[in-house]
């Protein structure tokens, strides 16, 4: 009944040595799930795993046509068939082993980030982490405390980043993009700019002179707008590394060529406003990706108001006014006069579960957040009135029900079911008046607050779409990183030795996001421990003489296989790097002179199987006469 059971997979190896089979056809699953399982077991049996094909009957007929079971069983028959008839014009082919290189990338400095890079370095591997930003720690360096449990963000964050930083096995790019990655598993030649600080990081000791004598204040961008910063900064006092970085667009030496006070102040000549950026080349065995996510941002002009009133702020914005080395001390006041708020409501699903503005998933955080940053604000301001205005709760991890029923029950928060429609401004008290539909008491009410907090969701960073671009990396609909498969490969990519943590992939809480770094960690150390890594044979082949040089293939190939250089009898032709083709076909369905020929997907082999298709259902493997001959000798 099943034959990727261990007795049915005897059951063919005994059948291929005692009938002396040259070829194999599995009708059964998916070859995406199976095709590995059946390839090992004809080779236990003598054969080439290669010479296996492979008719789906579950996906491509039992499952869509359930309920046409005599049809279906007469398409099954016709897919079979057809399989037959292709298999006896498979060729074998060898696999063949390339090197790896025992090193890794990691693209992004958040908490998925650096704990991969953690993890591999402690393997024994070299790491290079490269962070755009002055400094690693990403969005929950910016959090107050973490839900459930309400530990301090940077309290547990800190640590890793200064134990990173420190590590003997790796090297930390800070202030860097990816420019450029070339090549295939194992041997991935990256190229990476590392833009220039105007500090000598060698020389910076992070005193902070500097900032005392700059005199030019510009909006923080860590506090989110609320705080201030100078033109020479570092994002926040726990930085990693802790070097402080010219802010090139507002420093008033670039824009008037005059203001040295900085260079004046520093004590060891660390700022040289001549630096330029450096580009670095490595080469890397493996990459992981782990950029991470930005939070939505409302539109202007929009239900929310978020633009036009000073008192609705996002949660983001919320958590560095609760947060004690914030803008305000952790003293939660309203944007528009400094006052504190007796009066809160929570907005859930802002830029979520959003079929007009194209977000359709649920950002899986947002409820906890609201509920975490509420429980906060009432054991501060035990007084203030607080409302959450909710779609449905969705409390699904460990300790979330709990805290759920424990700020309703124990903080008295007030729970809204229904989305607000209006808000509107009272231009006396600048409060704001949200009208809504009560579902759970059937009626529309208004309701006035001092603060709104909007629950944004998340979406892909902008780090995200470049890295998906310079990779080549499947991008999924709703515009995260898409993995290789759902449930059997969550961290692999369709491009091999690349792999993904954290919310590069899709949102997540921070226990999960740190769970698949480790993964990726753990996968991206498998080919670098084994030094080796097999290549799938299933590629193309050009022929030379053929080729015109066009350079078609190049332009479309999604994996950057094709190449163009110069041909052994002169001339520019395209030359397959084998280890990056996945064997797609693009190129060989697009070449206009036909010289590119995708192994086991020969014109030969697909015109057998459309004769079969066409040829009546008579009982045999093939249609008889130009092919009949051929299968027989084939021995399937």
């Amino acid at each position: 009944k099943y034959t990727c059971s261990d007795l049915g997979q005897e059951e063919i190896v005994k059948a291929i040595k005692e009938n002396g089979v040259e070829r194999v056809v599995v009708a059964s699953c998916s070859p995406r799930l199976h095709e590995p399982t059946f390839r090992a077991c004809i080779q236990r049996a003598g054969l080439n795993p290669y010479l296996l094909h492979m008719v789906n009957i579950r996906e491509q007929c039992s499952w869509v046509h359930a309920h046409e079971k005599e049809r279906a069983t007469q398409k099954a028959s016709d897919l079979v068939r057809m399989g037959a008839s292709k298999a006896a014009r498979l060729e074998p082919l060898e696999a063949r082993e390339v090197p790896v290189e025992p090193s890794t990338m990691v693209i992004g400095g958040g908490v998925a980030g650096i704990q991969a890079a953690l993890d591999l370095a402690n393997m024994g591997f070299k790491v290079h982490l490269v962070e755009s930003k002055p400094s690693i720690g990403g969005v929950m360096a910016q959090l107050d405390k973490t839900f459930p449990t309400g530990d301090c963000a940077i309290c547990i964050l800190a640590p890793k980043m200064v134990e990173l930083s420190r590590h003997p096995n790796i090297t930390l790019l800070s202030y860097s993009e990816v420019e450029e990655v070339k090549g295939y598993i194992g041997n991935y030649e990256v190229k990476i700019r590392r833009k220039a600080r105007y500090v000598d990081e060698e020389k910076c000791v992070g005193c902070g002179v500097c900032v005392e004598a700059c005199p030019v204040k510009v909006k923080n961008e860590f506090d989110e707008g609320f705080g201030q910063r100078r033109a020479i900064y570092v994002p926040f006092p726990q930085a990693v590394p802790l070097k402080y970085t010219v802010d090139k667009a507002n420093c008033l030496h670039f824009k008037t060529g005059k203001c040295q006070l900085c260079v004046k102040a520093c004590m060891n000549n660390a700022i040289d406003h001549k630096m330029q950026d450096e580009v670095i080349q490595l080469k890397v065995g493996t990459i992981i990706v782990a950029t991470g996510f930005e939070t939505y941002v409302p539109k202007k002009n929009g239900v929310y108001k978020y633009w036009e009133y000073e008192n609705v702020i996002t949660a983001l914005e919320l958590e560095r006014l609760l947060n004690a080395s914030g803008p305000t001390g952790g003293h939660l006041t309203r944007p528009s006069d400094g006052q504190v708020p007796k009066r809160i409501a929570f907005i859930q699903c802002v830029g979520s579960r959003n079929k007009k503005i194209g977000n359709n998933y649920c950002s899986r955080v947002c409820c906890m957040y609201a509920m975490k940053n509420a429980q906060i604000i009432k054991e501060h301001y035990p007084d203030t009135d607080i409302a959450v205005y909710y779609n449905d709760i969705r409390a699904f991890g460990k300790g979330f029900e709990e805290l759920y029923h424990r700020v309703r029950e124990e903080y008295g928060i007030e729970f809204i079911r229904g989305r607000p429609a209006k808000l509107t401004l009272n231009k006396n008290t600048k409060a704001v008046m949200i009208r809504a539909e009560e579902t759970l008491l059937n009626k529309i009410t208004e309701r006035e607050f001092d603060l709104v907090v909007l629950s944004t969701g998340l979406v892909p960073s902008e780090g995200t779409k470049r890295i998906a671009k310079t990779l080549s990396l499947t991008v999924s609909p709703d515009g995260f990183l898409a993995e290789a498969h759902p449930k059997l490969r969550p961290v692999d990519t369709a491009m091999d030795g690349i792999f993904l943590a954290g919310c590069c992939q899709a949102p997540k809480d921070i226990p999960d996001s740190v769970a698949q770094a480790k993964a990726a960690a753990s996968s991206a150390a498998q080919p670098m421990a084994t030094k080796k890594v097999r290549i799938e044979p299933l590629t193309v082949t050009i022929d030379e003489e053929v080729c015109v040089g066009c350079g078609l293939c190049v332009e479309l190939c999604p994996y950057g296989a094709p190449e163009l250089a110069q041909g052994q009898k002169g001339g520019m032709k395209a030359h397959i790097i084998e280890a990056l083709c996945h064997g797609c076909g693009t190129c060989a369905a697009s070449c206009p002179q036909k010289a590119i020929t995708a192994k086991q997907f020969t014109d030969e082999q697909i015109s057998a199987e459309i004769v079969s298709a066409l040829a009546p259902d008579n009982g045999t493997h093939a249609h008889k006469g130009h092919h009949g001959k051929k299968d027989a000798e084939a021995g399937v």
